[in-house]
């Protein structure tokens, strides 16, 4: 068992070391290659960057959008579902008794209201679920 702990936690930490080592090689490279062919004329670095910077914007721009169903009345975790499986990922709990307590475990909570209200928004939109425990009222 000790033999098992220790391998694990060996190739874990080399696993670490390896991803540490290797996060700072992509983009490096790629950018004093660019720099050092654009400085015979610098418009045309100019012109690149811009070009560059424009682009990224419009890909913001075109966020994909879903429907947010109605999950009010749920219990906290079944809504937590329901909004990933309609493709929203950026979730936030609250207390709606003002308490301010944490959710710990989602399946005795029960959804009050939320914000935004069920509609269609970009899938990056975030999720408040307003919740109170299942003996509570709204």
């Amino acid at each position: 068992m000790r033999t098992r702990t220790t391998a694990a936690a060996l190739a874990v930490a080399a696993l670490l070391t390896l991803t540490a080592c290797d996060s700072g090689d992509d983009p490096s490279p790629r950018t004093p290659e660019s720099s050092a062919q654009d400085t015979g004329s610098s418009a045309t670095g100019d012109v690149d960057t811009a070009a560059t910077d424009t682009s990224a914007p419009a890909a913001e721009d075109e966020a994909e959008s879903a429907t947010l169903p109605d999950l009010v009345g749920l219990d906290l975790q079944a809504a937590q579902d329901e909004a990933q499986a309609a493709g929203f990922y950026v979730l936030d709990d609250q207390d709606a008794s003002g308490q301010g307590r944490l959710q710990i475990y989602d399946r005795n909570w029960t959804v009050c209201s939320q914000d935004p209200e069920a509609g269609t928004y970009a899938t990056d939109t975030p999720v408040t679920l307003y919740a109170v425990k299942d003996d509570e009222s709204c």
